[in-house]
């Protein structure tokens, strides 16, 4: 997660020092040219602010993802960033675009609070409990309630990390 996080913030210098190049690959909505920039979207910010709010969390809910794995954190991320960009494609206001992980924050958010449920698995469990302890306010973030921020990236990177727990669930031991 280190070096993931590291690689936003090379981004964010990158398009910092050109003059903010690297915007135009955000999600415009609805237009079919556009659907190429669902991946790199997700690795892009509108600032180091912007960058620096998804900073922590990112850090944090990453890593309590990726302890169930390298191979299920990669198709937990694949199924997020898919279904958080493709959410914003179809539902996003017509002339704007979207950038930022903070799809993946949300959807590592909805994986780690159903997770436990869904295995069946008391540690998980514990740990969904304690993450909505600690970022269950961040579901706030789901709603229309600001202008400017994506909740479109919001609420569907959080079904996607739901359906990621639900479509990687683990088989279960007799």
């Amino acid at each position: 997660m280190a070096g993931w996080v590291a690689l936003l913030w090379v981004l964010e210098a990158v398009d910092a020092a050109s003059g903010h190049a690297l915007d135009t690959f955000g999600v415009g909505p609805r237009q079919v040219g556009e659907l190429r920039d669902v991946v790199p979207a997700a690795f892009l910010h509108f600032g180091f602010s912007h960058l620096a709010a998804n900073t922590v969390p990112l850090l944090v809910l990453g890593f309590l993802t990726a302890l169930s794995g390298v191979r299920r954190f990669l198709a937990v991320v694949v199924l997020i960033v898919l279904t958080s960009g493709l959410g914003v494609w179809l539902t996003a206001p017509a002339h704007s675009t979207t950038a930022g992980a903070s799809g993946v924050v949300f959807g590592f958010l909805g994986y780690l609070l159903v997770r436990g449920f869904v295995d069946r698995r008391a540690g998980d469990v514990v740990v969904g409990v304690l993450v909505a302890a600690v970022y269950g306010s961040l579901l706030w973030g789901v709603l229309p309630t600001a202008a400017g921020v994506s909740w479109q990236g919001h609420l569907f990177g959080l079904l996607g990390g739901v359906a990621a727990a639900f479509a990687l669930r683990r088989p279960r031991q007799t």
